[in-house]
């Protein structure tokens, strides 16, 4: 089972236990495609606060839409950190022509693999993420954002 400790900053995400519930549905469907337990830490927040994390954490002085941070072994039953801004992702989802709601559940999916070890650098490990995701949003009814465009997540 995955525990949530959700922290929403900022008025543009909407009423937290509607995320809650959004976030728990993801982190499960995602859960079945690759089980884990631990706590997952979700800091839902703004274009500057993920654009400075990924200026300090991964060099890249621009905002993202995801960011995921594992925890170490020795912090279980901690899983990691994710943050994910709510400016960037509603572009992303318009520009795709999916709703915040379902493109969020796929962050979060995205996002929890990544805590998990799994990534995108190769072909290879880019088609076991997207492979677990596709099946993981399919449990929630979502369709395969994979054929909505080319590209998933900008982490």
């Amino acid at each position: 089972m995955i525990d949530l400790a959700l922290i929403v900053e900022g008025e543009a995400w909407s009423a937290p236990g509607d995320l809650e519930t959004l976030a728990r549905r993801a982190f499960a469907a995602a859960a079945q495609q690759e089980p884990a337990e631990g706590l997952v830490s979700l800091l839902l927040t703004d274009d500057a606060e993920l654009q400075q994390l990924n200026r300090d954490f991964r060099g890249k002085d621009k905002p993202t839409d995801v960011l995921s941070f594992p925890a170490l072994p020795m912090d279980r039953p901690l899983l990691g950190d994710i943050a994910v801004a709510h400016g960037t992702a509603s572009r992303d989802a318009a520009l795709h022509g999916k709703t915040l709601d379902d493109h969020l559940a796929h962050l979060l999916i995205h996002g929890y693999l990544h805590l998990l070890g799994h990534d995108h650098e190769t072909p290879e490990e880019a088609a076991t993420m997207e492979t677990k995701e596709i099946q993981a949003l399919a449990a929630l009814g979502i369709a395969n954002p994979y054929l909505l465009c080319d590209t998933g997540p900008d982490e």
